[in-house]
């Protein structure tokens, strides 16, 4: 509704267009927020997992699983959105050349943590962490930054892509 009377106002005034960008181009672009996100999404699941295994659930429990979803699908939601960032605003034509399978690894991804939002399968979880592993990978690779694959020291103790800084 308010979208037509603007537009309608538009049409009779003729407000002037502006044009942004960026508001501060801070140039500062990390998949680790993707990769905490992945990992907390399968932490999350793990949660779900030994609510549902204590059987015989009360309103606390169903409370319980409620909260835990909304924040694995919060989770979910913020793996798409700093892939999003860093595909978006980081990667160009350079960037592309150096990993021009780039695209359809986003795509992936997007797919991948809508399927983690729809289900609370663990594997789902692991898919969506490698493939953010792998979009690690490629973005320090565009950086010249050598990776390593380590255990994170955390729940879901799973293996996670590190830039190698100390080179």
């Amino acid at each position: 509704m308010m979208h037509s009377v603007i537009k309608i106002l538009d049409k009779v005034i003729g407000f002037k267009t502006a044009q942004a960008h960026c508001d501060i181009p801070c140039k500062i672009y990390d998949p680790s927020t993707a990769q905490l996100a992945a990992l907390s999404c399968i932490r999350l699941l793990d949660l779900i997992k030994e609510v549902e295994d204590k059987g015989d659930l009360d309103v606390a429990g169903f409370a319980q699983i409620s909260r835990l979803v909304i924040e694995k699908e919060a989770a979910c939601t913020e793996v798409k959105e700093a892939v999003r960032i860093i595909w978006g605003d980081y990667f160009k034509a350079t960037q592309f050349e150096q990993v021009p399978t780039i695209h359809d690894l986003t795509h992936a991804i997007m797919l991948q943590a809508s399927m983690c939002k729809q289900s609370i399968d663990h594997v789902e979880g692991e898919k969506l962490v490698e493939l953010v592993n792998q979009f690690a990978d490629a973005f320090w690779l565009t950086k010249g930054v050598p990776t390593y694959r380590a255990t994170c020291p955390y729940p879901p103790m799973l293996t996670v892509v590190y830039p190698d800084l100390k080179g």
